[in-house]
């Protein structure tokens, strides 16, 4: 198991921009960086500025104790302390949602957004369909 999935997380509440791969233009994995497309594997070098600066001045609460803290780091995920408690724990990335409407029922579904093609079962009336980001 890895050190991300045992120590205690907390999820950011800044995504980093969605964007489409050049080469195939499906949706290319969330985060910045070199991002590779899970869709024809070519690797993109994503960077946004706004984005980090965002993420640097981005304020968590501390798992353990509560406490409000500035995550000052440009990356995700990324291992922190608390300046109070001393907890150390993960700052996760953000992992977008997607609004998908049902085409049988009309039902409003959400869902993790990430590449490729997704066989849906809506759980409102059991048709399944495809959604492709």
């Amino acid at each position: 198991m890895s050190d991300e999935e045992t120590s205690p997380g907390v999820e950011s509440r800044i995504p980093a921009p969605d964007l489409t791969c050049p080469k195939c233009d499906h949706l290319l994995p969330n985060g910045l960086g070199i991002i590779t497309c899970e869709m024809c594997n070519v690797d993109v070098k994503v960077e946004h500025e706004g984005t980090r600066k965002k993420w640097r001045e981005e304020k968590i609460s501390c798992p353990s104790c509560s406490k409000v803290l500035i995550a000052g780091v440009d990356k995700r995920p990324a291992n922190l302390q608390c300046s109070s408690c001393s907890e150390h724990f993960v700052l996760k990335p953000n992992r977008p949602k997607a609004e998908i409407i049902c085409p049988s029922c009309n039902r409003k579904l959400r869902m993790n957004k990430r590449p490729g093609v997704r066989e849906i079962d809506c759980p409102a009336c059991d048709v399944q369909f495809k959604v492709s980001f």
